[in-house]
């Protein structure tokens, strides 16, 4: 088993190569769309995880789709060339779903942020319903003063 250091770089490596790869040997034009985002490589270096984004509509991200699952092997060949490993990963593409939650966090995020504003705007001219200290002290009455210097400085032990 390889050290994870060494798969962490290993992938990073071939992040650049199926990146660079997808510039230069494959000849779609539904490839110049693609984004290599990330790369991950199994602690045994035989399998190779490839994240990917693609620009456009759910068109473009099926041809995309279609592009890479055609091009594998192509791929795969141009990393095999350019790694000094004794075997080549086996490569997998998946859409990288991070773009869309974080679109989708954000919009969240505004719509909260619209909601806190239109509670401060309802907020900034609220009145307290009833009085402005509900909780009002009331006067002592003389049977307690009375009740607590009876007992002032006597020890009481339980047992």
């Amino acid at each position: 088993m390889a050290d994870p250091a060494r798969a962490a770089r290993l992938a990073q490596r071939i992040k650049v190569v199926v990146a660079e790869a997808l510039r230069r040997a494959v000849k779609d034009e539904r490839a110049e769309a693609i984004t290599i985002t990330d790369a991950r490589v199994t602690n045994d270096l035989q399998h190779a995880t490839v994240y990917y984004t693609v620009l456009g509509d759910s068109a473009a991200q099926e041809g995309a789709r279609e592009v890479l699952d055609a091009k594998k092997g192509v791929l795969r060949r141009e990393v095999g060339r350019n790694l000094t490993i004794r075997l080549t990963p086996t490569l997998e593409f998946v859409a990288d779903e991070v773009p869309v939650n974080a679109s989708h966090v954000e919009d969240l995020l505004r719509q909260a942020r619209a909601r806190d504003e239109e509670v401060a705007r309802l907020a900034a001219g609220a009145r307290h319903a009833g009085d402005a200290d509900p909780y009002k002290k009331s006067e002592p009455h003389d049977d307690d003063s009375e009740y607590e210097s009876e007992f002032d400085g006597v020890d009481v032990e339980t047992e």
